[in-house]
């Protein structure tokens, strides 16, 4: 087996949820793929150096594998976890570098922060699949 059962819970609620995030991507118009790369650009400023809508259709198909991998049963847990991980660490590296969406403190969200700082139970769960192993015998 390629997970075990109590990862189930956690690949499949956040497999679904990424893919359908990427799936509802794959047609961003130029104003909502620019809006999404000039956030990304905070965080990396190499996105900048990309066309909107390019940037649009790689983040749509990075969507799509990483919750494809999640959703994957032949993927194993650690693997599975490991690319949820560099993708989740993208994202809060996007949170922190981006001033308007965290407190003075540079940790605690803003109003604005709070949709983006949510994404942290996701370095959770890359971590959980990651770090979870079989008790040896």
């Amino acid at each position: 087996m390629s997970f075990r059962p109590s990862h189930i819970p956690l690949r499949l609620i956040t497999g679904a949820f990424i893919l359908n995030s990427g799936l509802g991507k794959t047609a961003l118009d130029e104003g909502t793929a620019g809006y999404l790369q000039s956030m990304a650009s905070k965080g990396f400023p190499q996105a900048s150096q990309l066309e909107a809508a390019q940037f649009g259709k790689i983040l749509a198909a990075s969507e799509i594998a990483v919750g494809s991998a999640l959703l994957a049963p032949f993927i194993p847990s650690r693997l599975a976890g490991f690319v949820l991980l560099v993708f989740a660490a993208g994202l809060m590296t996007m949170y922190f570098r981006t001033p308007e969406l965290t407190e003075d403190d540079g940790i605690r969200p803003t109003q604005d922060g709070i949709a983006v700082a949510k994404d942290s139970w996701m370095v959770a769960i890359g971590l959980a699949l990651i770090l979870d192993r079989k008790k040896k015998k």
